[in-house]
């Protein structure tokens, strides 16, 4: 039994997807922990996404990829093609797009929850994202046009990555009494 983060991102919320993703979650036998609607701040969504380098430059790469794949030159749009510089700006653009709007804030337990989350959001890029999957059934955005707009890739949803990053997750956006330990009537069946 683990427990892991997810949030729904202001796109999310605004297109009144909640009570959708909430149930895929619970029907796929996830017991919901910890749930508020919060409007972050700058600074709150600074703390949430990482500030190393390591991950700016991960991020950054990822960025030049969907350039390359496009033929774009992202020196032209973005003024770098240094992948740290541009893991910096996309993270400013996060910053911004999740403090643009209310969120809400799911703590999810389960067996494998971290792993069994990310599979019902289904990739990041919603345009690889797999039928059946909440990023796959609802989010049609793409790297170009998020690029093009000088933003982030609207994907409804952030769930943690791992271990580690879930319980950071947890305690930055929830305090210990706000999080509840009870047994779902089901269980014993689904946990067998």
């Amino acid at each position: 039994m683990e427990r892991t983060f997810c949030m729904i991102k202001p796109d999310g919320v605004q297109r009144g997807l909640v009570g959708e993703i909430i149930s895929r979650f619970e029907r796929a036998g996830l017991k919901l922990v910890g749930l508020k609607m919060v409007h972050p701040t700058r600074e709150m969504v600074k703390s949430h996404y990482p500030s190393t380098d390591s991950w700016l430059t991960i991020v950054g790469e990822k960025t030049l990829n969907s350039y390359a794949e496009l033929g774009l030159d992202p020196k032209t749009h973005l003024g770098t093609t240094s992948a740290l510089e541009i893991g910096k700006i996309v993270k400013g653009w996060l910053m911004d797009f999740i403090s643009s709007g209310p969120v809400i804030c799911m703590v999810w337990e389960g067996n494998h929850a971290i792993q069994n989350v990310r599979r019902l959001v289904g990739n990041t890029l919603p345009i690889s994202a797999n039928p059946g999957t909440i990023r796959g059934d609802f989010a049609c955005d793409s790297p170009d046009l998020a690029n093009e707009k000088c933003r982030p890739i609207r994907n409804l949803i952030h769930a943690s990555g791992d271990s580690e990053e879930a319980r950071y997750e947890i305690t930055l956006w929830f305090k210990e009494e706000e999080l509840y330990i009870y047994q779902r009537a089901d269980e014993s069946i689904i946990l067998g």
